[in-house]
């Protein structure tokens, strides 16, 4: 079983491979790899998962792959707890998003390419999964990196996803930098990458109580959450992923579902001994965490893009999750992550299914009435919205409430700020679905349809996870947060159900959720418009984003782009100048000594005859003087 988990990261690997090779001759028989790809890694990670969770004994294997002397450097999987939970979700909805995909992408000139990038997506996030050290799992993380400009910017015709993927790759690399500094002051501080080995380490070292050790492993938690910012798209490195949404919807449900935003919140949580050990570090994961989440939902308050949306609610909802871990809330912050999983990647799978069947039209003051032409499509997009917005024994009720939990008692402020939070996500996302699904069509021009069954299927077995998953979170079933995927080095915190703070987050929802309908639903009873106005600056801000990526490009880009312009005409005038002129001298001079030295007896003769002459003037010259 050891060595079997070991390949599950390998068949979507050879997935790829296999289809980009083999891509004309595949045709439209590409995903037929991808999803068996898939499917074989979901089935040998069901059987690790309820191998580790039934056991709670990891699942290891590792080679020798640098020696020298007494020392070696070994490379390997190991899925503990939280592994083989991320492994499950992940196979899921991923796979799940594949044979979406394979409706959504039908008639695409690059049907095949677009598969096989999907399995080297899913590569990298299964091999981060399982890696057992922080240079594996950094060279899947790169993976995932390069995988997300390519999705993105996969239509290459269209200027804006070009710049949406050069943005995202730009951008997170940023944060892979502060990864890739943190993991050498941990090697160097620590002496080990491996996760089982700082478990154990990291731990004795604080103990230590030295000055110089705390201070450098402190510093190497905050450039290891510098990695999570950028790929997680934390404030301030957030730009990217509403941008994201320039790539095709099923990237859109794996980048912001299974893998790449995912990918910065399991990074903490798998090197959370580093964190647990130095609380200012923790602190910051906190505050980011909350600031992010309260951000985002402010922006998705007045967005029309129907995927825009979902993308500033990934945002906030990521916040949650990196909120729970810096409270030290390690089970809620998983928790939560696996829930949103198959929730988000139901909503950006039913906003595409709304796309697809409304023509391409993505601004969602054009829809309404879309529950009739789309019933399927309606039925799910209600379970996730119900699921996010909190809605008692839906999966975000029990895994929202942990995370406000542990706030209440960690810290007010950020529990004030979760709960208006909660209340911003159900008015946002029944905004959302108000608009969408009931009421008159708007645009009455178009004539929309229901999706194929191979893109809707996905979704109705999506909806049963989005409503039935969050129940081993719930208070009869919490073993599974504490005992499965609690890691060893925390210690286990018993579990009381606070009926007042589930009491003020149901009613936040419920709140939400009565403003959307006075405001959005078929008799509105107060005018959008006029709240608008009232609100004023405030509903500017929110429209405009905070005007962060105007900031970035006054105070950032255009001045590196006029110090690029300026280092770029002292390189073309003074340093090219320079060595181009220095050769253009030497081919004149060698120029005019070719014609001197051309082998032609008439020009020799010339030559001889001018020079004679040239001489008799000079010494006429001389004797007349």
């Amino acid at each position: 079983m050891n060595i079997l988990a070991a390949l599950i990261p390998v068949f979507p690997l050879l997935g790829f491979a296999f289809i980009i090779l083999n891509g004309k001759r595949l045709g439209e028989r590409a995903p037929i790899v991808a999803v068996g790809a898939s499917l074989i890694s979901a089935v040998i990670a069901l059987f690790a998962y309820t191998r580790v969770l039934a056991t709670h004994t990891p699942l290891s294997w590792s080679f020798e792959w640098i020696a020298w002397g007494e020392g070696a450097i070994r490379m390997g999987v190991h899925i503990d707890g939280v592994g083989a939970v991320m492994l499950f979700m992940v196979t899921v909805v991923g796979t799940l998003i594949e044979i979406y995909a394979i409706g959504y992408m039908k008639g695409d000139y690059y049907y095949s390419r677009f598969f096989a990038y999907m399995s080297l997506f899913m590569a990298g996030m299964l091999g981060m999964v399982v890696a057992d050290n922080m240079l594996l799992l950094f060279v899947s993380w790169e993976i995932m990196g390069l995988c997300s400009y390519f999705l993105i910017g996969f239509y290459t015709a269209k200027p804006s996803a070009n710049a949406a993927g050069i943005k995202a790759f730009l951008t997170t690399r940023l944060g892979d930098v502060g990864l890739m500094m943190g993991i050498f002051l941990l090697w160097w501080t620590a002496g080990t990458i491996n996760f089982e080995e700082l478990g154990l380490v990291v731990p004795q070292l604080q103990m230590l109580g030295m000055d110089h050790l705390t201070l450098a492993l402190t510093i190497a938690a905050v450039l290891i959450f510098v990695g999570t910012i950028g790929k997680s798209a934390q404030f301030p490195l957030h730009v990217w992923l509403p941008d994201a949404m320039e790539g095709p919807t099923p990237v859109s449900a794996l980048i912001h579902a299974a893998t790449m935003v995912a990918a910065g919140v399991f990074l903490v949580a798998r090197t959370f001994m580093v964190f647990v050990n130095f609380p200012d570090a923790l602190e910051l994961v906190a505050v980011v965490g909350g600031f992010t989440a309260l951000f985002a939902a402010l922006i998705a308050l007045t967005q029309t893009d129907i995927k825009r949306v979902l993308a500033y609610s990934t945002l906030s909802q990521l916040g949650y999750m990196v909120m729970a871990l810096g409270l030290g809330a390690y089970a809620a912050g998983i928790f939560h992550l696996i829930t949103h999983a198959f929730f988000k990647a139901l909503l950006f799978m039913g906003a595409g299914a709304v796309i697809h069947g409304y023509h391409h039209v993505q601004d969602i003051r054009r829809m309404g009435g879309l529950r009739h032409s789309m019933p399927r499509t309606h039925i799910s997009f209600l379970v996730a919205t119900l699921a996010i917005a909190g809605c008692p024994l839906f999966s975000g009720f029990w895994s929202k409430d942990e995370i406000l939990l542990a706030a209440f008692h960690g810290n007010r402020i950020l529990w004030g700020v979760g709960t208006f939070t909660a209340f911003l996500t159900a008015f946002y996302m029944f905004r959302l679905y108000l608009l969408t699904f009931t009421g008159r069509q708007r645009d009455t021009a178009i004539r929309p349809h229901e999706s194929p069954r191979v893109m809707t299927t996905p979704l109705l077995i999506l909806a049963v996870f989005a409503f039935g998953i969050g129940f081993p979170g719930s208070p009869l079933m919490h073993f599974w947060v504490q005992g499965a995927i609690h890691p060893s080095y925390l210690p286990h915190t018993e579990h009381a159900v606070n009926l007042g703070i589930m009491g003020i987050s149901t009613a936040a929802a419920l709140l939400g959720f009565v403003l959307a309908v006075l405001m959005y639903g078929p008799s509105p009873k107060i005018l959008p418009e006029r709240v608008a106005a009232g609100f004023g600056k405030l509903y500017q801000l929110s429209l405009h984003k905070f005007y962060i990526d105007e900031i970035y490009q006054s105070v950032i880009i255009a001045p590196t782009v006029g110090l690029a312009r300026l280092l770029f005409g002292f390189d073309q005038g003074a340093i090219d100048g320079s060595v181009n002129g220095t050769g253009r001298g030497v081919r004149l001079i060698s120029g005019a000594a070719r014609w001197l030295t051309a082998g032609n007896l008439q020009w020799y003769a010339i030559t001889f005859l001018a020079g004679a002459v040239g001489l008799a003037l000079i010494a006429l010259r001389a004797l007349a003087g």
